[in-house]
């Protein structure tokens, strides 16, 4: 039996990008699809495959990615 290949995505699931939001502590983000994130101490961390809640937070002018 053939082992799957791993590929960028698979290699990658269960990382996390984390945002800082720069005006509250903390408050539900309502992603396009109904889904909830929780801002926690001025965070938001969303794993690297979730494309949608990663495109939320690039575009939203409250965000900036926390290095």
């Amino acid at each position: 039996m053939a082992t799957p290949k791993k590929t960028a995505v698979n290699a990658l699931s269960g990382a996390y990008v984390t945002y800082r939001d720069r005006l509250y502590a903390s408050r539900p983000l309502f992603l396009p699809d109904g889904r909830a994130l929780s801002v926690v101490k001025q965070q938001v961390s969303v794993e690297v495959s979730d494309t949608l809640a990663l495109s939320y937070l690039e575009q939203h002018p409250d965000f900036s990615l926390k290095e």
